[in-house]
């Protein structure tokens, strides 16, 4: 089906077109990322206990805290590929540590410090004005039903600076996004191991990358053999054509999924909302906060 224009905004087979809304995730993610690896956020976390000589013990409560005091069941399910086992390891102790309340509060002074660190004048720029007011527009009309992380970001008060508002609305359509895929890999089959092994099978990640989810060897090694069992797999690890199907339209679910609140700008908009965030983009890479290979395949896929 060719694209359609409704309302102003450019459609394709019904929806916003695939490539546009996974070019947004590919610019937003990064903003929203800095959380994880900013000194000035691991400072924060310090200031609350929290250990920070590796990234996991503040990860886990910086991202859990908007789902308030949930115990590591829930904090699981939520997350999805990590092993039950880690989960509990940092959310057990998290909420001795410091409550969900004090954590988000920290959070936000982290973020503050960590954007102003990273994108200096900027903050407080014509170009931030703008991106922010097309992000938030998109970011609130994000419906959050069977989106249990997006939900929790989005019942959140919006902060005042304009640059926290950013980094506010990039966590709720990134969480949105992250439920929706959640639900296109239970469609296919595949459990929170399996979700890892398939994607490292077609080359997102290495092996070793995905091992910072906290399965065992063992745990890695059946599920596998499950995919194997199912043609998805092959008995070197690599994704057979059948499995690359499978991820493939994995992907494309998750793109529509993700794809509603963009619809709420017109197709200029979102030109001008990809033109506007390539530049924090570019800001973001450059700093070296982030590392160049990640679990999320972004670039990849």
């Amino acid at each position: 089906m060719g694209a359609v224009v409704v309302d102003g905004r450019a459609e394709q087979g019904g929806g916003m077109d695939a490539g546009r809304v996974r070019q947004l995730w590919h610019l937003l993610e990064p903003l929203h990322a800095v959380l994880y690896y900013a000194p000035e956020v691991f400072e924060e976390a310090a200031g609350l206990g929290y250990a920070t000589d590796e990234r996991w013990p503040s990860y886990f409560p910086f991202r859990a805290a908007p789902l308030g005091s949930a115990g590591a069941e829930r904090v699981a399910s939520a997350f999805y590929s990590f092993s039950p086992r880690m989960v509990a390891e940092h959310i057990d102790p998290a909420w001795k540590t410091a409550s969900p309340e004090a954590v988000l509060r920290a959070r936000e002074r982290g973020m503050d410090r960590a954007y102003r660190a990273v994108f200096g004048d900027r903050v407080d720029g014509p170009e931030q004005a703008e991106l922010v007011a097309l992000v938030r527009r998109a970011a609130e009309a994000a419906d959050t039903a069977g989106r249990p992380l997006a939900a929790a970001n989005a019942a959140l008060d919006w902060p005042d600076a304009p640059h926290l508002q950013l980094w506010h609305a990039a966590t709720i359509l990134r969480e949105h996004r992250g439920d929706g895929h959640i639900a296109a890999l239970m469609v296919a089959g595949l459990d929170p191991v399996e979700s890892l092994v398939s994607f490292a099978a077609i080359g997102a990640a290495s092996v070793e990358r995905f091992e910072s989810r906290g399965w065992s060897p063992e745990e890695w090694t059946a599920a596998r053999e499950r995919l194997t069992a199912r043609g998805l797999v092959g008995a070197d690890g690599v994704a057979t054509d059948a499995g690359r199907a499978l991820r493939r339209s994995v992907e494309e679910d998750t793109d529509r999924l993700a794809a509603a609140p963009w619809r709420a700008l017109t197709a200029a908009e979102v030109d001008r909302l990809v033109e506007l965030l390539g530049g924090f983009w570019v800001v973001v890479l450059s700093s070296g906060l982030l590392p160049s290979e990640t679990t999320l395949g972004i670039g990849k896929i």
